[in-house]
């Protein structure tokens, strides 16, 4: 089974805002026990300054400024860990969770460092091998703190594996579950997901063997969808909820990167930078399943996938057009 599932509940500490609280599903009410969640639309997720905050504060006189403020430096996003520093990790994962905290609120971190990242594609990098990889995931964790947090860990290090052999695969998956149980050890409020791909990617039953095999049902909290993609939030619901369904645990639930998915996937399912795109619902645990904990912002919008500049770069052209300008 899953890790038991937490739930969101009311902190009247906290003024209104609301928390991840360790309360068992069996705890929830009736609400729960007929398979809906009757969640706060107020829920605060970390907003931690990236760099469209730093774009716009360079930039107060640019005409594009105020729109980019308004629809995409003003909304929570995820933060990454993506570059290999293990003498910096923790701190700069601290930075993050201490600052959370003291607002009262939910980081979202994103865990990036699994070796042979996208396959060696726009995003390649990460640590030198699994040993290292491991080693960088305990100063990761050392970082969480004790309060709650959303981990993604490892985007497409599951749906994108094919460029590994069996025995490759199946170190890398061995090392996820490891990576998730090293998580929950060092903050067992830290709610970690498992890569799904997305809905236009492998079919439900197929993307669940895989997730079997990295250990979702025995380290995992669930899984996401949609990272760094642009599919609608209709079809990313119904393929979440079928690759649950697969899975067979209750515990387990989903949340989904809305960041550009406003006007859908692009003609021909281009992920790279493809034009004409919007930013997509603001994050929120009110959903339209009762498997999906929250819509995220989990990729960054106006940071680049790796064809119109270097993947992770910043384009105010990017974020203007995102942000409907």
């Amino acid at each position: 089974m899953a890790r038991t599932r937490l739930l969101l509940a009311t902190s009247a500490a906290l003024g209104g805002l609301f928390v991840w609280s360790a309360v068992a599903a069996a705890q929830a009410g009736p609400a729960d026990e007929a398979g809906t969640r009757e969640l706060p639309d107020d829920t605060v997720f970390y907003n931690h300054p990236g760099s469209v905050h730093d774009w716009v504060a360079a930039n107060p006189s640019d005409p594009r400024t105020s729109l980019i403020e308004d629809r995409i430096a003003n909304t929570p996003t995820a933060t990454w860990l993506s570059s290999y520093d293990p003498a910096t990790v923790t701190a700069d994962v601290s930075a993050v969770t201490s600052a959370a905290e003291a607002a009262g609120q939910v980081p979202v971190l994103v865990s990036y460092q699994i070796p042979d990242r996208d396959c060696g594609g726009a995003s390649a990098g990460g640590a030198p091998d699994l040993p290292s990889y491991l080693s960088w995931t305990e100063g990761f964790a050392a970082g969480l703190g004790s309060s709650p947090v959303v981990v993604i860990l490892e985007p497409d290090a599951i749906a994108l594996s094919e460029c590994l052999d069996d025995a490759g695969r199946a170190e890398r998956f061995g090392a996820l579950a490891e990576a998730a149980d090293i998580i929950h050890a060092a903050n067992p409020e830290a709610r970690v997901y498992f890569d799904a791909g997305h809905s236009g990617w492998h079919a439900p039953g197929a993307i669940a063997g895989l997730l079997r095999e990295a250990g979702v049902l025995e380290s995992g909290d669930g899984i996401y969808s949609n990272v760094s993609n642009y599919n609608t939030t209709q079809n990313e619901v119904a393929f979440v909820d079928a690759v649950l369904a697969e899975l067979g645990d209750p515990e387990l639930r989903g949340v989904i990167d809305t960041s550009r998915n406003g006007n859908g996937p692009a003609p021909g399912g281009e992920w790279c930078d493809p034009p004409d795109r919007l930013v997509g619902e603001s994050p929120s645990v009110n959903t339209a399943s009762a498997s999906v904990d929250a819509y995220l912002w989990i990729k960054r919008p106006g940071e680049l996938d790796g064809c119109d500049g270097p993947a992770g770069s910043f384009s105010p052209d990017k974020a203007y057009e995102l942000a409907g300008g």
